[in-house]
C-alpha cells in the first residue's frame, strides 16, 4: 500500500470517528444521520459547481455499481441497528465486523488480488482487534461466545450486516476503478440520501426532523464537511490500494473512537478495549509495509 493511499485511509478513519462522535451527541440518531447527508450533500454539490469541470458521463457499469453500493450501506446500518436493538452490544458488535473475513476473499476471487504474508498477518490482527473490542474477557471461550446463539435474531442480523457490508465495499472498489472517485462518491451520497429520505416518510418520524434541526443545527453543519471528507478520502485511497488492505486499515477508526471517547466524553475503557485498539494499530502498520 502506497504512502498516499495509507494516509488517505487513515485520514478517512479519523473523520469517520469524528462524525460518529457527533451522532452520539444527537437526540434521534436516524434523523441526525439524514441531516448529515443533507449538509454534506449540499456542500458536495457546491464543491462540484466551483470546480467548473464537466461531469464525466457514467457508463452502464457505473450506473450499476453506484446503486449497488448505495443500497448495501443503508441496509448494513439497518441490520446493525436491528441487531443492537434486540441483543447485547458486546455480543452483536463483534459479529458486525465479520465483513473483514469476506472482503479479502472477494478481493482474491473478484479482483485477483494477492496478499503477502505480512499483509495477511496485518489483516488477521485488525480483524481480531475489531472483533474483540466489545468482548468482556479476552479468552477463547469469550471469543466464541457470539457464535453460540445463531438462533437469536440479533446474532443473525449482525452476521447479515457484516456480509452485506462486504458486498458494498466491492461495489465501491469496482466503481472507483472505472470512474472518478469524486463523482462516484457524489452518486453514492445521492442514492443513500434518497433511500434515507424515503425511510423518514414513515409516520414514526413525524415532527422529529424539525426537532432534531432545532436542537442540533450546529452539530449538523459541522458534520457536513466531516462526512464528506471521510467518504471522499476513503474512496480515493480505495482506488489506489487493494480492497483487501483498504477495509482493514480503515478499522483504525476504532482506535480513534476509543481515544475520542476517553478524551472528550470522559468514558472509561478497560484493558480489553485498549488492547484491541493496539492490535488494530499494529495490524494496520503490518498491512502498510506488507
Amino acid at each position: 500500500m502506497s504512502n498516499l493511499a495509507f494516509t488517505l485511509i487513515i485520514f478517512s478513519s479519523v473523520m469517520h470517528a469524528l462524525w460518529n462522535l457527533l451522532v452520539k451527541q444527537s437526540h434521534h440518531k436516524t434523523v441526525f444521520i439524514w441531516w448529515m447527508f443533507v449538509s454534506s450533500g449540499l456542500m458536495f454539490s457546491l464543491l462540484l459547481l466551483l470546480l467548473h469541470q464537466p461531469i464525466p458521463v457514467p457508463d452502464s457499469r457505473v450506473l450499476f455499481m453506484a446503486p449497488g453500493g448505495g443500497c448495501c450501506f443503508p441496509l448494513y446500518h439497518l441490520l446493525t441497528g436491528r441487531s443492537y436493538a434486540s441483543g447485547d452490544i458486546s455480543l452483536t458488535y463483534p459479529l458486525c465486523q465479520t465483513s473483514m473475513l469476506y472482503v479479502p476473499l472477494w478481493g482474491m476471487l473478484l479482483m485477483h488480488e494477492k496478499l503477502s504474508l505480512i499483509g495477511g498477518s496485518g489483516i488477521a490482527l485488525v480483524a481480531l482487534g475489531a472483533y474483540s473490542v466489545q468482548l468482556q474477557k479476552f479468552t477463547l471461550d469469550e471469543l466464541l461466545r457470539p457464535f453460540r446463539n445463531l438462533r437469536e435474531p440479533s446474532v443473525r442480523f449482525a452476521l447479515a450486516a457484516g456480509f452485506v457490508y462486504s458486498f458494498g465495499v466491492m461495489f465501491d472498489k469496482a466503481g472507483v476503478q472505472i470512474y472518478s472517485p469524486l463523482y462516484f462518491t457524489w452518486l453514492m451520497v445521492f442514492i443513500m440520501f434518497t433511500l434515507m429520505s424515503v425511510n423518514l416518510l414513515r409516520g414514526r418520524y413525524k415532527g422529529k426532523v424539525t426537532a432534531e434541526w432545532q436542537a442540533n443545527w450546529k452539530l449538523i453543519l459541522m458534520s457536513g464537511p466531516i462526512l464528506m471528507a471521510s467518504f471522499i478520502a476513503f474512496r480515493y485511497g480505495l482506488k489506489m490500494s487493494p480492497v483487501s488492505y483498504a477495509v482493514p486499515v480503515r478499522q483504525v477508526s476504532i482506535l480513534f473512537g476509543v481515544l475520542i471517547g476517553m478524551i472528550f466524553l470522559k468514558e472509561s475503557y478497560g484493558r480489553i478495549r485498549l488492547g484491541s485498539a493496539a492490535l488494530i494499530l499494529v495490524g494496520a502498520f503490518l498491512i502498510k509495509f506488507g
